[in-house]
């Protein structure tokens, strides 16, 4: 199969692409084609239209630079031109004393009610009458210092480095699995916006001036999994998703003074996937999956347009969209996938509005890829692939494993006709975008990587736990 072209993308490029006008500056053509400029490319689908990185590198070969990241995360690097932007969490060693309270103490999760709609918090639940936290890591007791550094795209020297802030995190994470800095950041090409969920939300010019900051709270992820929710943007409105075990709630700001435009509580407990924002009928809606209801919310009034429910508990996944479907999913204890056809509004559980289904291998933590008429998924952490037609939902790829991954918590990653997907053992398995599963290779780096890759032009990026990595072919 060949590589698609720009022009036959043009028909997801034009459902899209006024969701990301991006302040219409001169450069929102760099900002579809050219650049990475959030979580899960320019179309919010794991693609980079006209991306074309390397097939094969090791690293004595193709490797363009490799930088040691200070502290840790696992938010993407955002690319805008020459400018590569990264969030970290670096410990300072400066330890405080431990408080005798239920700070950050979390409940055990709970299975959701009939109907799919999470079950009530239960009498103390947010008052520090809480059972004992499970799953997660304890309660730090050092100060961090939240921070974003903007890299130089040629060189990978550092151009500058801002704390955006310096605290004791209130509470732990998923340890080897989570980070304190898991959120990915945003740019509109003159902005970066940087999120670090319970830490604040920060824009900065592209000198990394600061502009503006919003405190939007503390978050109680449930078991302390840590937080991992990132920024999603229609022009001149950010959306932001709070779910978490008390006082969930969505909000929009004004990406210009960080002013809030509206914010709609939620009832939904702890979820970790981003908002999609698409456009149908000439309305901008942002698309919020979660264990109890999938919703879109009106991006002018934060009005629900339309919800369904369906998914399993604990979702991470990102939904993605073409010019007709949404597609959802989520595999936390179970499998869930739905393609919801849009254009409908209300409640639409259980309706014709839910073009097909599938209840196999779907992801727990890796977002899918929507690459043309196929969608590509792993199931749970694994390196189990699985593609469907996005038409019917024929599995073309059926849960199919790739020997050389061993665990992934990256997203997968479509360019140039190929199917990047990395791997916590340092590997990244590169695909034929085929009707079959076609490994062109299987690349080794001396790293672990849990933060999913980005690509602009001929360079692919991958964050480790330690280093970044510019790959480009030599």
């Amino acid at each position: 199969m060949k590589p698609r072209t720009e022009r036959q993308y043009l028909p997801v490029l034009l459902g899209l692409a006024s969701s990301l006008a991006f302040a219409a500056t001169t450069a929102a053509a760099p900002a579809l084609n050219e650049n990475w400029p959030q979580w899960r490319g320019p179309l919010q689908n794991g693609v980079a239209p006209s991306a074309n990185p390397p097939t094969t590198w090791s690293e004595t070969n193709n490797v363009k630079w490799k930088v040691k990241i200070p502290g840790s995360g696992q938010a993407t690097p955002i690319i805008w031109e020459n400018r590569v932007f990264i969030q970290t969490a670096i410990p300072t060693g400066k330890k405080v004393e431990s408080k005798p309270d239920n700070d950050g103490a979390q409940p055990p999760a709970v299975q959701p009610q009939a109907g799919g709609e999470p079950p009530r918090k239960g009498p103390g639940e947010g008052k520090g009458m809480v059972p004992p936290r499970f799953g997660g890591g304890p309660k730090p007791t050092e100060v961090y210092q939240f921070a974003v550094l903007c890299l130089d795209r040629q060189t990978g020297k550092v151009l500058w480095q801002k704390v955006a802030r310096e605290e004791v995190p209130h509470e732990g994470f998923k340890q080897n699995d989570g980070s304190l800095a898991s959120s990915s950041g945003l740019t509109d090409g003159q902005h970066v916006f940087a999120y670090f969920g319970s830490r604040g939300l920060y824009c900065y010019d592209l000198d990394g001036k600061l502009v503006w900051e919003q405190d939007l709270g503390k978050m109680r992820m449930a078991m302390s999994f840590g937080e991992g929710s990132s920024l999603a943007l229609c022009k001149d409105t950010l959306i932001v998703n709070r779910d978490n075990e008390d006082d969930s709630f969505i909000i929009a700001l004004d990406k210009r003074t960080g002013k809030t435009l509206w914010k709609k509580p939620r009832e939904e407990r702890s979820s970790w996937s981003t908002p999609l924002i698409i456009e149908r009928d000439g309305k901008a809606q942002a698309v919020v999956t979660a264990t109890g209801k999938i919703r879109s919310y009106n991006v002018t009034s934060g009005d629900v347009l339309w919800e369904c429910g369906g998914l399993t508990r604990n979702v991470i996944p990102c939904p993605v969209a073409d010019a007709g479907m949404v597609y959802c999913m989520s595999g936390f204890q179970g499998n869930a996938l739905l393609a919801i056809r849009l254009g409908r509004t209300g409640d639409l559980t259980g309706s014709d509005a839910i073009a097909w289904t599938h209840n196999k291998s779907t992801p727990y933590v890796p977002s899918p890829l929507l690459y043309g008429d196929k969608l590509y998924f792993l199931a749970n952490n694994n390196g189990i692939l699985s593609c469907l037609n996005t038409k019917s939902g024929e599995p073309l790829i059926n849960a199919e494993r790739l020997e050389d991954l061993s665990g992934v918590y990256a997203s997968p990653l479509g360019a140039a006709g190929r199917v990047y997907l990395a791997g916590r053992n340092g590997v990244t398995v590169v695909l034929k975008q085929s009707d079959k599963l076609e490994v062109l290779a299987a690349n080794q780096l001396d790293e672990k990587f849990e933060a999913s890759p980005a690509a602009a032009g001929k360079d692919l990026f991958l964050r480790g736990r330690e280093y970044l990595y510019c790959i480009t072919e030599k």
